[in-house]
C-alpha cells in the first residue's frame, strides 16, 4: 500500500471539466474519516499449534496478508503485520493472535515493501537472528532489525533453506514504499517441503502470469487476495473475488485460501463484500468446495 494524500486544486479554471473517477467520490470523507469511529472487531486467540506429522502443513491466518505457515520442521512467517495504524488507515479487526504467542520463527518472507505488508515494528519484534527473504531492492528496509541475514530475490529465483524450496513468483503490482523508490521489487512466494506446496500471492491484480505460475509450479494451496479492488486511485493493482477465482483455476491449485480482506479498509468496497462475492463466484465457477476460509488466529492442518 502506497499512501498518497491529494489536496484540493487551488486554481479553478473557468471551463467546466468532465467529471473523472477521482472527483466522483471522496475517499477521505467516505471511507477514511468514518473508519476512525469504528470499534475494532475480532478476537485474539491463544492458539494451540498442532504437532504436525510427516506430509502435513499448518496454516494460521493472522489477518490481512499475514500468515504463519508450518511444516513438521519449520515455522515461517509471511508478511507479518500487527500494526494498528498504516499511517492514517486504522486496523478494523484485531490480529488473530499476539506476537508473544507465536512459536519460534525459523524464516520470514516479505512479498513487497508496502506498509500493509512490510511493517518494521512487527519485524523488529519477531527478529531473532533468523534469515529474512525480501524482493530485490528491499534490503535496506530490513537489514537493521535483528535478522541473521537478508536474502533478496528476483522473479523465478529459487532458494533452498533447511529442506525448503522457496520460489519468488511474478505479480502485477508495484513495489514502491514512497513516491521516490520505484526500484523496489514485488511478487509472491511458493514454499515447497517434501512434496507439499503453499503459494502466497502477495498483492496482485489479475494477469496472464498466473497461467505461467500454474504451468511451472501448479501450487497445491493458493493464498490469494480478494479485497481492495476499488482503491481511491482506481488503479488496476488488486484482484476482485471473481478474478481471484479465475487465477485459482489457472494456477491449477487444489485449495483456495482467501486473504487481504476484512482487516484494513483501504478501498471503497464494504468490508463484508469480498467474502460474499467470492462465495458467489466460487459457486458459479463450480469451485466453492475448494475455497477454505480461515478464522484469524485458529491454526488449520492441511
Amino acid at each position: 500500500m502506497l499512501i498518497v494524500m491529494v489536496g484540493p486544486n487551488v486554481k479553478r479554471k473557468k471551463e467546466k471539466k468532465t467529471a473523472t473517477r477521482w472527483n466522483e467520490r471522496n475517499f477521505i470523507t467516505e471511507v477514511l474519516i468514518p473508519s476512525f469511529f469504528v470499534r475494532k472487531s475480532g478476537v485474539q486467540h491463544r492458539p494451540v499449534f498442532p504437532q504436525l506429522k510427516a506430509g502435513q502443513l499448518g496454516l494460521t491466518w493472522i489477518g490481512h496478508a499475514s500468515f504463519l505457515i508450518q511444516t513438521p520442521k519449520h515455522n515461517i512467517l509471511v508478511d507479518p503485520n500487527w500494526a494498528n495504524w498504516l499511517v492514517v488507515i486504522k486496523r478494523l479487526k484485531r490480529a488473530g493472535l499476539a506476537i508473544h504467542d507465536l512459536p519460534n520463527i525459523d524464516l520470514v518472507l516479505i512479498t513487497h515493501a508496502h506498509f500493509d505488508h512490510l511493517n518494521r515494528r512487527t519485524l523488529r519484534a519477531v527478529a531473532e537472528r533468523q534469515p529474512i527473504v525480501v524482493p530485490i531492492g528491499v534490503h535496506n528496509l530490513v537489514h537493521d532489525l535483528g535478522f541473521e541475514r537478508v536474502h533478496e530475490m528476483n522473479w523465478w529465483d529459487e532458494w533452498h533453506y533447511r529442506g525448503l524450496k522457496i520460489t519468488f513468483t511474478p505479480a502485477k503490482h508495484w513495489g514502491a514504499r514512497v513516491l521516490t523508490d520505484r526500484h523496489r521489487g514485488y511478487g509472491g512466494f511458493a514454499i515447497e517441503f517434501e512434496g507439499r506446496q503453499v503459494y502466497h500471492c502477495g498483492d496482485s491484480a489479475y494477469f496472464s502470469g498466473f497461467r505461467e505460475i500454474g504451468r511451472r509450479l501448479a501450487p497445491e494451496i493458493a493464498l490469494l487476495p480478494i479485497g481492495a479492488y476499488e482503491p481511491p486511485s482506481f488503479r488496476d493493482v488488486h484482484m476482485g473475488p471473481e478474478q481471484a477465482v479465475q487465477a485459482f483455476q489457472e494456477l491449477k491449485s487444489k485449495t483456495f485460501v482467501p486473504m487481504h480482506f476484512g482487516t484494513y479498509r483501504m478501498s471503497y468496497e464494504p468490508m463484508h463484500e469480498p467474502a460474499q462475492r467470492l462465495m458467489l463466484a466460487g459457486t458459479e465457477a463450480g469451485v466453492l468446495q475448494d475455497i477454505r476460509f480461515l478464522i484469524e488466529g485458529m491454526p488449520q492442518v492441511f
